[in-house]
Formats: structure tokens, C-alpha cells, sequence
């Protein structure tokens, strides 16, 4: 059964330009993303996705425009207020945390809620052991749910690279994010571990949004429910994907086919 409505957090991007000197890496960029929607912001390398997702996670200010979340009725959040405010994201790279095994990974994807932060609860008192108690077995469930709790107690660096990714996610995941940014989260996967990507990720919409940056473009087409396709820095086209596929900017642009 899916969230309420009311429960989600809603995305809208307005009129957002970010420039670095004479360089403009977005132009005048808008778009949405809707409670329990699947949204895939999509482009060549050197499109400007990075750069708009830098900005809708708070850690780039826009030159002009607003990042605002309607359901929380406030714009411009930095990223500590994103997270308390219920917004996960995941890196392109994996950013997992070398000197924890993947469970204390995943623990620490708890930091965002209100008494639960795992860095909180490893001071030693009764309380903080039975706090630590629990997040564990939190974080194994969640482990479990991905497939990938026999990984629990390896380190990150004995892991392979599409497993590192999930382990991304269920970090992310514990935190009980009402809205989940991934960066990238096919790079680097194989034909097997896209499969397992793409089962993972149309499985969230349940509990949250999706905001999904992605270049490659046969892993976002069956996956999400709108498309906005970005190249030099400005959106090019925008809707679903069925009607994407067929747009002659987005071939030309994104696919190199000459209309």
C-alpha cells in the first residue's frame, strides 16, 4: 500500500541557473517530482545532471531560481536540514565508510532520525547499548530485504562493486526517507545487478518518491514514470518515457541520431 500523499515529499524545481564565472552549467532548469513518482533526470556526460543534483541536495547554491519542497512548504534546504527534513540520496560513488563493516555502514544511515543516529549510540550507557540493539537488528532486516545480509559483518573493501551499491542504498534506506535521490545507480553494474537495480528501485515508490540521475538510458525507460532530459546545461524535453524515446531533440542531442 502506498503513502498518503500528505506523508510524501514533493520536489519542484524552478527557473534554476547555476553559473562558475563565464560558465553556465544550468540554464533556466525546472521540474518535478510528485508523490510516490519515479522521475528520471537524464542526459549526455557533461549534461549539467550533476550539477542539478548538487543543487536540489543543498550542497550548491543556484546562481537564480528555488529548490522548494511544497509538502514541507520551504525552499532552498541545506543538507542537514534535507535529511532531518526526511530526504535520503545516495553518491555516484559508493561513499561507504572503509573502517565499518556493512551493517555499522547501514547503521549509520540512522544519523538523520531523531534519537536513533547510530554515531549517538555507542557512548557506552544502557540506553545507547540497547538503542545500538536495536538499529542492528534494524540494519539487518534491511540488509535482508536487499538480498545481501550474509555481506553483514565484511568490510567494504571485500565486497564487490554492485553489492557496495546496494549497501549505498539500504544506508540510505534506513534513515525512512520520504523522498530518495540516486546518483548514478547503474554505473559500473552488470546486466544481473541492473536487473536486481531496477526490481529494488520500482519497489520504493511505495513508501517514498524517487528523484533517479542516470545517463544510461535502457536502465530509466522501463523504470520511471517521467522522463526530463537535460543537455548543455538546459532541459530539452520533458514527459514519459514512451514519448521521450521517440523526441527528435532527445535523439539527436542524447543519441547522436541525426532528424
Amino acid at each position: 500500500m502506498t503513502e498518503s500523499a500528505e506523508t510524501l515529499l514533493t520536489l519542484d524545481v524552478q527557473h534554476v541557473s547555476v553559473q562558475f564565472g563565464g560558465l553556465t552549467a544550468l540554464n533556466d532548469v525546472s521540474f518535478s517530482v510528485a508523490p510516490n513518482e519515479i522521475v528520471g533526470l537524464i542526459g549526455p556526460n557533461g549534461a549539467g545532471k550533476t550539477t542539478a543534483f548538487n543543487v536540489v541536495c543543498g550542497f550548491l547554491k543556484p546562481s537564480s531560481g528555488t529548490v522548494r519542497f511544497p509538502t514541507l512548504g520551504r525552499a532552498d534546504l541545506k543538507p542537514s536540514q534535507l535529511a532531518r527534513a526526511g530526504v535520503a540520496r545516495t553518491l555516484q560513488g559508493v561513499g561507504l565508510f572503509d573502517h565499518l563493516t556493512v551493517v555499522e555502514n547501514v547503521m549509520a544511515g540512522a544519523q538523520s532520525r531523531p534519537g536513533a543516529g547510530f554515531f549517538t549510540s555507542v557512548l557506552g550507557s544502557p540506553k545507547s547499548a540497547r538503542r545500538e540493539r536495536h538499529l542492528r537488528l534494524e540494519a539487518v532486516a534491511m540488509l535482508e530485504r536487499l538480498g545481501i545480509a550474509h555481506f553483514a559483518t565484511v568490510m567494504p573493501g571485500a565486497i564487490p562493486y554492485g553489492i557496495a551499491k546496494k549497501v549505498a542504498v539500504a544506508r540510505a534506506l534506513l534513515g525512512a526517507p520520504k523522498l530518495i535521490m540516486l546518483d548514478e545507480p547503474a554505473s559500473g553494474l552488470d546486466e544481473s545487478e541492473l536487473h536486481d537495480f531496477a526490481k529494488l528501485i520500482s519497489g520504493l515508490r511505495e513508501t517514498m518518491s524517487v528523484l533517479l540521475v542516470e545517463h544510461n538510458m535502457d536502465f530509466v525507460m522501463p523504470l520511471v514514470d517521467r522522463l526530463v532530459v537535460l543537455n548543455f546545461g538546459q532541459v530539452i524535453a520533458s514527459g514519459p518515457p514512451q514519448i521521450i524515446s521517440h523526441d527528435e531533440a532527445v535523439l539527436a542531442a542524447y543519441l547522436g541520431v541525426d532528424q
